[in-house]
């Protein structure tokens, strides 16, 4: 840790850094809170394992941050280890709370779930306004062909997954124009406090896409941890259809959400294995990854639940 602290003193040119601590949670980043100079502030530094390009999440963050999304400040990046030890970024700290559980049961954030679903669908429509030009560094892939291919390369045989692939390929929805796409908007990724959404976070899957998918993921059985409110277990659906269109968003296809809710099911479900074998192969030894790379059954359960209709 002291050598951490002297190195984040040197990135910053600060006279002090004091305060360093981990914190948990984040399968793909190391978090750090800590103070320089009495600022408060939060560096992420990337786990060994995963390449994900940190220069281009970081002006991804500065893009949405100027269209008017609520993010924490970029304060210092670099896409080389460095000092650091690895690539990293380093933000202001914003407060308030990321663990579901206690933003969907405690009473402190009653209010917050009252507003949480129009402040997150204003949130989305002011992300996917940006020109797409201004990330073009970011890649548009054919999400449905991807993670065929990454369940292809696990070499795991999952028949419930092949007939939501068999599903998918039979439903696909009509698309929109490509928009900066946050890629795993939900709740764990955005900072609530007292009175709703403080920050979105976590940006590093991030790429050009349709903007239902977003939408989509947000609805994902997973996120709404027990709740039975569709929408991050905090709303309706159409509370956030409504403040989607109304702050600018494209119109709403409620049977294209469906479709990218049961891709975006399927997708943390082969997201849950490869986590899994990251840990199992030696790849990124982590308590963490080995209890998501439980979750697969979860995943299939849902996806069963959804092509019934009955979720």
């Amino acid at each position: 840790m002291h050598e951490l602290a002297e190195a984040l003193a040197e990135v910053l040119g600060a006279g002090t850094v004091s305060e360093l601590q981990r914190l948990s949670g984040g399968a793909s980043r190391e978090t750090f809170r800590f103070r320089a100079d009495g600022r408060s502030l939060v560096l992420q530094r990337q786990r060994g394992g995963y390449s994900r390009d940190i220069a281009h999440e970081a002006q991804v963050v500065q893009a949405a941050g100027a269209a008017g999304v609520p993010v924490a400040e970029l304060v210092a990046w670099s896409a080389q280890p460095s000092a650091i030890g690895s690539a990293y970024m380093v933000l202001t700290a914003v407060e308030g709370e990321t663990i579901a559980r206690k933003i969907l049961r405690d009473q402190q954030f009653a209010t917050a779930r009252q507003v949480l679903p129009a402040q997150l669908g204003a949130a989305l429509a002011r992300l996917h306004a940006i020109d797409p030009a201004t990330v073009s560094f970011l890649a548009a892939a054919d999400q449905l062909a991807e993670y065929r291919s990454v369940l292809d390369q696990t070499g795991r045989a999952h028949p419930a997954f092949e007939l939501a692939f068999r599903w998918l390929a039979a439903h696909v929805p009509a698309s929109h124009p490509a928009v900066l796409v946050h890629g795993d908007f939900r709740l764990g990724n955005v900072i609530v406090g007292e009175h709703g959404l403080n920050a979105v976070i976590d940006w590093e899957l991030a790429h050009l896409g349709d903007p239902m998918e977003d939408l989509g993921w947000l609805c994902v059985k997973a996120w709404r941890f027990g709740s039975a409110l569709p929408v991050a277990g905090v709303g309706q659906y159409q509370q956030l259809f409504d403040a989607y269109e109304a702050a600018g968003g494209v119109p709403v296809d409620p049977q294209a959400v469906r479709w990218w809710e049961v891709f975006g099911t399927l997708k943390w479900g082969i997201i849950c294995i490869t986590q899994g074998l990251a840990h199992t192969s030696g790849q990124a030894r982590s308590h963490e990854l080995a209890a998501i790379g439980r979750r697969v059954c979860e995943n299939e359960h849902d996806l069963f639940l959804a092509l019934e209709g009955s979720w």
